[in-house]
């Protein structure tokens, strides 16, 4: 008999969630979504509940998923742990510049055709 004990495996409660804001410093705010069918009417019942995570090296950002561990209270509205960052965010592979010239483009063809449907009015209205 050893008086050295292993460490008894903690059993934590995790939750998955979407982070919706990271304004903070070390804390973001994670939405955890809960559906459940209503006893009486069978409904599925949508329930959002938010997190507030601690995120001590600030890797989560908005849109990620994330997996959050119940821990001890590290403030007042604390209690949950950044355990891990599942899929980040989701990000366009077009570059702006290319967005930007495209956009100019269209705004551009549809203004001239706007011109030309006018102008056609009203030289066929004068021409009359």
């Amino acid at each position: 008999m050893s008086t050295e004990q292993a460490p008894a495996a903690v059993n934590r409660k995790s939750r998955i969630g979407t982070v919706v804001s990271d304004k903070n410093d070390k804390t973001v705010i994670v939405a955890v979504v809960r559906a459940k069918r209503h006893r009486l009417y069978h409904k599925v019942i949508r329930s959002t509940k938010r997190y507030q995570v601690h995120d001590p090296e600030n890797r989560a950002t908005l849109g990620d998923t994330v997996r959050i561990e119940e821990c001890r209270p590290i403030s007042k509205h604390k209690r949950w742990l950044l355990a891990d960052v599942l899929t980040e965010r989701d990000v366009a592979e077009v570059a702006a510049t290319e967005i930007d010239r495209s956009l100019v483009e269209e705004v551009q063809r549809s203004a001239a055709h706007a011109a030309e449907a006018s102008g056609e009015t009203s030289d066929g209205g004068a021409a009359e």
